[in-house]
């Protein structure tokens, strides 16, 4: 009887194909497993078996699976049973599902590229007579494409041969293989614990009064201590005392001086013990009994605790619970910046437990974290950013969402345009794990779900060790503009506190939302200011290479000296980002280190790494950032934050604009003064009486929420109302337009006045596309299955009128 396997295809279709399956490979074949099978007149794809039955298609004939790729099934039944569910919440095809879910590597298509492993030591005498052709043709290119391996091999079925050489570790698949970052360890000096007494010293100064060098070593270590008030270099006490590398390493040999790296002290400072042993207070102990005590009756949880309040600790005692178990456990993150603090943190309690996966790895090392996860070998803990919802878990035990109100937890392009928050609720039902949110400022939707007892809800309300919250101050600078108490974008205040934080050897951290140097460049005389050819933005200016970019498409020119439209030399630059603050700060501290954390800064793959650990290590004294900075991160010596401006972000065109504010500011607030002398932050705007800022500086989240919740309600909003948009896109301006208004009034026959628009975004083209949205909004009593069927029937119809076809529509449930 022949058998036939339905694939999933890493494309946008509608339904999965059928294909046959060769005699002698019915014993063999299991669900789960990846195939290369012909699809259209001469592509090859990787597919993977969603099942395996014997009924014939009826409309075509099936064509034979060309090769079986893999001796197990890489893909558990449980994933392709989420992969379904996610296909049909968020209206895309599994293909794009199994895309987004699959490492690259596993993928391999007619369009990949090889090379060869420079790195990679295998055997060449281990190699097949056909590997071996491709490894002697890559000597002598660096690129192969793979319809150049099959006319070198002469045959198509290329796929299975370029699988067995990167098992063999001869070539490396469409990536780059990165060198491990190790951070830069610095040397430290500071004076043992038996000297510290006035006494001792005085017996110490005594002691080396026949040694005038070492002498000198002790006196200057004093007065730099004195002058800088943080750690003090080996090399920089060398430089400053004269002294020789070999009096100092005596003095260390005589147990007077010690030599330390900050790098090792990060994890065990201020009490974060190296043992299990965590010592809870007693909120702690409370809120971690509250959350035992709801995983009881398999509730999922919220947990809603301030800004350092030792929430981390309490998902440690946790994990340490779940992994006693043998079970696995899953750390979501928003921002890959965040990983880097929280993976040693948790590998000085978890070791060799602790896996790691999100974008910045290269593809060999995702692949080494999918299949440790699939075969449960090593690393009970997997960190990640939203990717990692996909791993194929054997048996997850728990599901920890920190920073659970992040947008960034919600996939925009390429589709599935999940949301990872809501996708791991279904996760962990179909596990029957438990599953924990953690934040500072919720979502709103998180908390309503609260009120209507859907989630659990439990509080920690004071900061780990009773450090009181930041106080938040309001600049006006309006004000201060009109007083002249204004130096460039700083105002009086704050520079004022910054020089108080900077004497006392502290860090500070500042806050502008926006990178480059200038978002506008204009023209005083006529007002014309460079536009991007391709999309519907001004060009930013980036000073550090002197040119205009555009952040949408990349477009980049140089910058001009005079006026494009009429020569004019007189050209002002507008409005400021990140490397503008870092420019005005070089000139008002010359003698402190500024550094600068945003896209542009952090774009190699240990860009965040090497920013945070010279932060921690007190090289850099104030650390200039975009939103990046704001997530979770723990620096201990940081007692001022600076906001630029506020109201950049409180004047966005976006319904949950003051819900993000309110959640951005009051977490940048949450950086200041961690340990125990409270922290400052200045928040610098026009409107100081605006009602979020109100709110922020009194951290009235209760307050936040009632308002906004009830915008929500009055206008129709999530989570009262559940959202649909449509997103057309093309390169005819008139059709782009033509189709969206068909499409608003078919939907409009059955939605009525729940559909908004068709209505151009604020950036109306990107890229010579343009884009153009309307949204459907469900009400609460209305299904939201029935409505996704509606729409599936009336694109089926948009897609039969052949001039709208090069329009493309894109799906997003749940958009924000």
């Amino acid at each position: 009887m022949q058998a036939f396997a339905n694939v999933i295809l890493p494309l946008h279709l509608d339904q999965l194909f059928t294909y046959q399956i060769a005699e002698e490979d019915i014993a063999i074949l299991k669900v789960g497993m990846r195939v290369a099978v012909p699809f259209g007149k001469s592509k090859v794809y990787t597919g993977v078996v969603a099942k395996i039955h014997h009924e014939a298609p009826q409309h075509y004939e099936a064509k034979l699976i060309e090769e079986i790729l893999d001796e197990r099934a890489i893909v558990t039944k449980q994933q392709l049973k989420f992969w379904s569910w996610i296909a049909s919440y968020y209206m895309c095809a599994e293909g794009e599902v199994m895309k987004a879910a699959l490492p690259s590597a596993f993928l391999l298509e007619s369009e990949t590229v090889v090379e060869l492993n420079k790195k990679g030591e295998f055997d060449e005498e281990e190699l097949t007579d056909e590997e071996f052709l491709i490894v002697e043709a890559l000597q002598n290119q660096s690129l192969l494409k793979i319809h150049e391996v099959m006319q070198i091999l002469e045959k198509k079925t290329v796929l299975p041969v370029l699988n067995s050489l990167v098992a063999k570790n001869a070539i490396i698949v469409n990536q780059e293989l990165y060198k491990q970052y190790k951070p830069k360890l610095i040397k430290y000096i500071r004076l043992t614990s038996a000297f510290s007494g006035e006494q001792k010293l005085h017996e110490l100064l005594e002691e080396l009064s026949n040694a005038p060098k070492q002498r000198e070593i002790i006196l200057q270590l004093f007065s730099l201590q004195a002058k800088l008030k943080k750690p003090i270099e080996k090399k920089q006490l060398i430089k400053e005392s004269g002294a020789s590398a070999s009096s100092i390493k005596s003095l260390i040999d005589k147990a007077v001086l010690e030599e330390y790296t900050l790098q090792k002290d990060r994890v065990n400072f201020e009490g974060e013990v190296n043992d299990i042993q965590l010592h809870f207070n007693e909120e702690q102990q409370q809120a971690y009994s509250e959350i035992k005590n709801h995983f009881q009756n398999n509730q999922v949880t919220l947990l809603h605790g301030v800004t350092s309040s030792g929430k981390t600790e309490v998902y440690i005692k946790l994990i340490e619970e779940v992994i006693a178990k043998g079970k696995q456990v899953l750390y979501l993150l928003p921002e890959i910046a965040l990983t880097t603090q929280l993976i040693s943190r948790l590998q000085a309690y978890f070791g060799q437990e602790v896996l790691v996966y999100h974008s910045k790895y290269s593809v060999n090392e995702r692949v080494e974290v999918y299949k440790h996860v699939l075969h449960h070998t090593k690393g009970k803990i997997v960190i990640g950013a939203r990717s990692s919802i996909f791993l194929p878990f054997q048996e997850l035990g728990l599901i920890i969402i920190d920073e659970s109100h992040e947008a960034t937890f919600k996939q925009y392009d390429p589709a599935p345009r999940y949301q990872a928050r809501d996708t791991a609720v279904v996760l962990a039902n179909f596990f029957k794990s438990k599953l924990l949110l953690g934040s500072a400022t919720p979502s709103l939707e998180s908390y309503h779900n609260t009120e209507v007892h859907k989630y659990e809800l439990v509080k920690l309300t004071k900061r780990f060790g009773n450090v009181l919250p930041p106080k938040i101050e309001l600049v006006d600078i309006k004000e201060k503009h009109k007083k002249r108490k204004m130096t460039g974008h700083f105002s009086d205040r704050l520079l004022e506190e910054m020089k108080e934080t900077l004497a006392e050897g502290k860090q500070v951290i500042l806050f502008q939302n926006r990178r480059g140097f200038s978002p506008i460049l204009e023209c005083n005389t006529c007002g014309h200011s460079p536009q991007c050819p391709n999309c519907d933005v001004s060009l930013t200016y980036h000073q550090h290479n002197n040119s205009l970019r555009c952040h949408y498409c990349g477009y980049h020119m140089a910058m001009q000296q005079q006026c494009i439209a009429c020569g004019s030399n007189d050209i002002t630059t507008k409005g400021f980002g990140t490397e503008q603050v870092e420019t005005e700060l070089e000139a008002l501290f010359p003698d402190h280190k500024i550094g600068r954390m945003d896209l542009d800064t952090t774009r190699g793959k240990y860009g965040y790494e090497k920013i945070i650990t010279a932060f921690e290590q007190q090289q850099i004294d104030i650390l200039v950032g975009t939103q990046m900075l704001t997530k979770g991160l723990d620096f201990r010596n940081v007692d001022l934050v600076g906001v630029m401006n506020a109201d950049s972000l409180l004047n966005f065109p976006d319904f949950r604009a003051h819900e993000r504010s309110f959640q951005l500011l009051l977490q940048v607030a949450g950086r200041a003064g961690r340990t125990k002398e409270r922290g400052k932050v200045l928040i610098q705007t026009y409107n100081p009486y605006h009602q979020i800022l109100q709110q922020v500086s009194s951290n009235n989240y209760e307050a936040m929420y009632k308002e906004q919740m009830d915008d929500r309600y009055n206008f129709k909003y999530p989570p009262y109302y559940r959202l649909i948009k449509l997103t057309l896109k093309g390169r005819d301006y008139n059709m782009v337009n033509e189709a969206s208004s068909w499409l608003a009034k078919a939907l409009a026959q059955a939605f009525h006045d729940h559909v908004l628009g068709p209505e151009f975004p604020p950036v109306a083209r990107i890229r010579n596309e343009y884009y153009k949205n309307i949204i459907i909004k469900i009400p609460p009593k209305n299904s939201l299955q029935k409505t996704k069927d509606y729409l599936q029937k009336v694109l089926k119809s948009y897609q039969s009128i052949a001039n709208y076809r090069k329009i493309r529509v894109i799906i997003n449930v749940d958009p924000y």
